[in-house]
């Protein structure tokens, strides 16, 4: 998940993640009449101010499906897990998730915050139970793994929104840098690798939803990766590997001390 709409509230923030995680399985087939606008010759600015229409029209319909009556395969019996849930974005979603029915595991490395969120949650009627889980240690995953799988027999809904945000910028280091990536990169992998064979067997089939920024998008004017050939192989996703993309954090990892950035 994602993009940037300029400022936004939590609440709109975290509706595309849970509106992600609510939608049927199926395939959407998506009709919009825009050949009269696409028949006039238009300059890129114009194409660009196209496909933004079409985008917003596309988002609009899309947002109504997994709302009603029809569409709804959730019930409370339906599990799902939300890391870095403790405050923000995560908060946000676990109280989205459990007000639409769902049963939310919420889950912080710091128990003391993580059990203050999940009772302020229940005091409001809400489904939410709390688990000390820590993305980033073995052991605690494992613990965790254990403890969904003995309660509840796994999970139908993965929401990764664990991660580090931006820091001062008189505080960036590579020692910032490393724990970004192995926070937000390899502690979201690890995360969907210990949780993928605990998904539920369902009609309705078992999502993960992975909660990013503008900074995990290939072309972002800001951020554009400066090695075109690099870029094309990453954007494409027939034949994207998960060796290329740990191959492309290791080389930037390496490459961090000495500036020299893909």
């Amino acid at each position: 998940m994602t993009g940037y709409a300029g400022n936004i509230s939590v609440e709109e923030g975290a509706d595309t993640g849970v509106w992600l995680a609510l939608l049927p399985d199926q395939a959407i087939d998506i009709n919009l009449n825009l050949n009269a606008a696409a028949a006039a010759p238009m300059g890129s600015k114009e194409r660009a101010k196209e496909r933004r229409e079409q985008r917003m029209q596309e988002i609009s319909l899309l947002r109504t499906i997994p709302y009603s009556d029809h569409q709804r395969w959730w019930s409370s019996e339906t599990i799902a897990v939300v890391t870095g849930a403790n405050r923000g974005i995560g908060f946000e979603i676990s109280r989205q998730l459990a007000t639409h029915g769902l049963t939310v595991i919420l889950t912080s490395r710091d128990s003391n915050v993580g059990l203050e969120a999940a009772r302020v949650l229940q005091e409001g009627g809400l489904n939410v139970v709390f688990h000390q889980l820590d993305v980033l240690d073995h052991l605690s995953r494992k613990q965790f793994s254990d403890w969904l799988q003995q309660n509840y027999g796994g999970l139908d809904i993965l929401v990764n929104n664990a991660g580090v945000n931006f820091n001062l910028g008189s505080d960036n280091s590579v020692e910032y840098a490393r724990k970004v990536i192995t926070t937000n990169y390899f502690g979201t992998k690890n995360m969907t690798e210990a949780m993928i064979p605990m998904m539920k067997p369902s009609t309705a089939g078992a999502r993960i939803v992975n909660v990013s920024s503008r900074l995990g998008r290939l072309n972002g004017r800001r951020n554009r990766i400066e090695d075109v050939t690099l870029r094309e192989e990453l954007g494409n996703l027939d034949s994207l590997t998960e060796e290329l993309i740990d191959r492309t954090v290791s080389n930037f990892l390496q490459h961090n001390p000495t500036h020299t950035y893909i």
